[in-house]
């Protein structure tokens, strides 16, 4: 039998199997492999390959991990262990069971007693607008305060951490800002933005500012929007902080007619503002 060169090997190849044949360089890889003691062409066992990474080691090695580290990404652990994406995915999804979610920041922890309340107030809201069927919603404003922050903030991806099957969702307090930053005022209604007034003189917002300069400002555009609607048919949403339930702020409420829809303590994400238009 004739000793052939890689490019005779090669022509043959292509003599053979046309375009599906492998390349020059693959062939001078072969004879290399070949020189150096390799008898096979077949792909070797090693440790990371789908046909033995899934395997108990693995499984607890990559259990301990996680519970070391939470927020550990999937490249990390790929990297610890050599293993692929495949069987990682197979050893956290099919074997530990876990799942990643993200921590949700929570204001206040509420007492058995708020939270009934939370519940009484949203059935109220439901019986109140007929499951948001009422005419009454086209008259209703709601509106809050937010800072508007410059800053990078986690993303929910970086806050993602890894979960058994019983372990409880994370959550985590709004986290502490800094930088340049601006209050503003933002009403919305049915219809979409109402007004956004921000705070010019001052950063507190006082029961005066909001009387005197805010709220005739935000009645001011809702009429542009309603034209034929009457001042006494508006009804009015925000939260309890000191200047909402102040007794000159009350006192505008009785003067002009405008009904205010209660709301309960420690609860933003239950007003449309805090969940829909200033999710940060």
């Amino acid at each position: 039998m004739r000793k052939l060169s890689p490019k005779e090997s090669h022509i043959q190849l292509q003599d053979t199997f046309g375009e599906k044949s492998r390349s020059l360089a693959t062939v001078y890889n072969w004879y290399g492999e070949f020189n150096r003691g390799r008898k096979t062409l077949s792909d070797e066992m090693r440790s990371g390959r789908p046909a033995d990474a899934v395997n108990p080691e693995n499984i607890q090695k990559v259990k301990k991990i996680i519970k070391n580290e939470r927020r550990i990404i999937i490249d990390e652990i790929m990297s610890y262990l050599d293993i692929s994406r495949g069987s990682l995915h197979a050893i956290l999804h099919e074997h530990l069971l876990v799942r990643k979610l993200a921590a949700r920041w929570i204001p206040h922890k509420l007492s058995e007693e708020q939270m009934t309340t939370r519940v009484d107030w949203c059935k109220l809201m439901i019986r109140k607008f007929d499951h948001g069927r009422s005419k009454l919603l086209s008259a209703l404003i709601t509106g809050d305060e937010n800072w508007i922050y410059q800053y990078d903030p986690e993303t929910k991806q970086q806050s993602s951490v890894w979960l058994f099957p019983d372990d409880d969702p994370p959550q985590k307090l709004r986290r502490a800002r800094s930088g340049n930053k601006q209050m503003v005022a933002s009403f919305i209604s049915k219809k979409g933005h109402v007004a956004t007034i921000p705070l010019i003189e001052q950063k507190t917002v006082t029961a005066s500012w909001y009387v005197n300069i805010c709220m005739p400002q935000v009645i001011e555009k809702w009429s542009i929007l309603h034209p034929k609607a009457y001042l006494t048919s508006l009804q009015w949403h925000h939260d309890n902080v000191s200047a909402h339930k102040a007794t000159l702020t009350m006192d505008f409420f009785a003067e002009n007619g405008i009904k205010l829809i209660p709301h309960p303590a420690y609860s933003p994400d239950l007003a449309p503002c805090d969940f829909f238009l200033s999710l940060n």
